[in-house]
């Protein structure tokens, strides 16, 4: 776990709860937790900046042909895992902790938790036991995986519908 003593990241913003912080080798943008949270806890409240048909690597699915740009814009920086520590709800449009997160500690989610088909998929290097490799989104997930994560009422129903349609198949 990189800390903000390790002089592998510079400080880009501070807001309150959470620092935007840039690993220098690679310049990629991270969240790091500035205090303690519990499971189950809310982290933040959020809000939809702007709205689009289309996907965007920034944005998060909430329906068919509907995605977000997050409000506050610092939480677009919660990087994937594949063993994350918080969860966007969609619904109650808050981002809540899933495990413990200790101060100092990066926050990350699970994409496919609210993406169902990846407009940029991507490997997958977060180093997590259970790393899936390849992330695509919810759509290309099996069941015996997607049952490990907690995903959004969207995805929810696009896999009962996926479901659905098998049976009758």
């Amino acid at each position: 776990m990189d800390t903000l003593t390790t002089p592998a990241y510079r400080i880009i913003s501070n807001h309150l709860i959470a620092e935007m912080r840039q690993k220098i080798s690679n310049k990629q943008n991270a969240l790091f937790a500035l205090q303690s949270f519990q499971p189950g806890e809310v982290i933040a409240g959020f809000s939809a900046g702007t709205i689009a048909a289309e996907p965007t690597y920034l944005t998060v699915q909430v329906d068919i042909g509907k995605h977000i740009t997050l409000q506050p814009e610092f939480l677009q920086y919660i990087n994937h895992s594949c063993a994350p520590n918080v969860f966007f709800n969609t619904t109650t449009m808050q981002l809540v902790a899933l495990k413990e997160i200790q101060q100092e500690e990066e926050m990350t989610f699970f994409y496919p938790s609210t993406e169902w088909r990846m407009t940029q998929p991507f490997r997958c290097y977060c180093g997590s036991p259970a790393c899936l490799g390849e992330i695509k989104g919810a759509a290309f997930l099996p069941k015996n995986v997607w049952k490990q994560y907690r995903l959004t009422d969207f995805i929810q129903q696009q896999l009962a519908k996926r479901s659905a349609r098998k049976k009758v198949a």
